[in-house]
């Protein structure tokens, strides 16, 4: 059997180019006992892959060179020599990157489709961004009914639906930044956000005073960099901030200058808190329920930005890290 599959070619210095990777035929043998061969319809470009083509110690080891990369991914198992999996059932994986993947079935996990939803949704609003979201909100600031919540990045796959899951546990007012004056449209019209601002057009420091003129609880960081210093500016005493990225900076050739005001961390008594969402499987079956729910009911709603075939991979990829997604960004295989 022959696939096709990204590789990545050299490792990045500052931004990625086309030239950084490599669409390649492979060669894929049949399963053995024990494995299976799926054929990908879904898989996912998310910003933490810029990470992973640094050749640094992290929290998940890098890309190899000239190998394929891996990500998330939805597929229809099209061949089973496992026990627990059979022909046609659709599965989640991390095994993107690649029209057909193979591999051990405990690496992948059955899913049972929602009726009206779409299978992408497992790659976002039910999947990784979407537990990403609720933990982060939930968990790691603790929101609580009647807090005031700023969230960065707020039209990206994360950010939007921390925000709705903000508005569902009874957030007093819901703050969003977003880069584009259609994605602050977005955010108000049809997210029910009180309030966003275009971050381009002038210092977050004075769009967020202005937006929130009575300060925040709690941010939900997906950039980092200025939005950080800004929230901290606008915190009001014991705020929380949960840390889940810092998109400003994964193509900075030199490192970001930290936040001028940390010293108001220690004045406001504030927590700033970093977290992993692979860490927090235990609440998966919490999410499930709450965000399958909402969705059902149309009290959470999400975008999807889809491009087609192996061959747009890497233009998504890159459209998702300069912002030019609304919702998740995926490609369908």
């Amino acid at each position: 059997m022959k696939t096709r599959e990204v590789h990545l070619a050299a490792r990045p210095k500052g931004w990625p180019t086309p030239e950084d990777f490599a669409v390649v035929e492979a060669d894929l043998t049949p399963p053995e006992d024990g494995e299976v061969l799926v054929r990908n319809l879904f898989m996912s470009v998310d910003p933490y892959m810029r990470g992973r083509m640094n050749d640094a110690k992290s929290y998940v080891p890098p890309f190899r060179l000239d190998q394929v990369m891996t990500g998330g991914a939805v597929g229809e198992v099209v061949e089973s020599r496992h026990p627990g999996l059979a022909e046609g059932d659709v599965v989640l994986h991390d095994l993107g990157w690649r029209e057909l993947a193979k591999g051990r079935g405990k690496w992948f996990r059955k899913l049972e489709p929602v009726e009206g939803v779409p299978l992408s949704a497992y790659l976002g609003a039910l999947g990784m961004p979407g537990l990403t979201a609720y933990v982060g909100l939930l968990d790691i600031a603790g929101m609580k009914k009647g807090d005031t919540v700023f969230v960065s990045g707020a039209a990206g796959a994360v950010g939007s639906l921390a925000g709705q899951i903000a508005r569902q546990r009874g957030a007093a007012r819901v703050i969003g930044s977003a880069g584009s004056a259609e994605k602050v449209a977005y955010l108000s019209e049809r997210l029910g956000f009180d309030a966003a601002f275009d971050y381009k057009s002038g210092k977050v420091w004075n769009l967020l005073a202005e937006a929130a003129p009575d300060g925040i609880d709690v941010y939900f960081d997906n950039v980092g960099g200025e939005h950080l210093e800004a929230a901290i500016d606008s915190f009001n005493q014991g705020g929380r901030a949960a840390l889940c990225g810092a998109i400003s900076a994964y193509n900075a050739t030199e490192p970001p200058a930290a936040p001028r005001n940390l010293i108001s961390v220690v004045g406001k008594r504030l927590t700033l808190k970093g977290f992993i969402v692979s860490d927090h499987g235990d609440r998966l079956a919490d999410f499930t329920a709450d965000m399958g729910a909402w969705i059902r009911d149309g009290k959470i709603t999400f975008e999807e930005t889809v491009y087609e075939g192996v061959d747009n991979a890497v233009d998504a990829f890159l459209s998702m890290l300069g912002g030019k997604n609304l919702g998740k960004m995926l490609v369908r295989l």
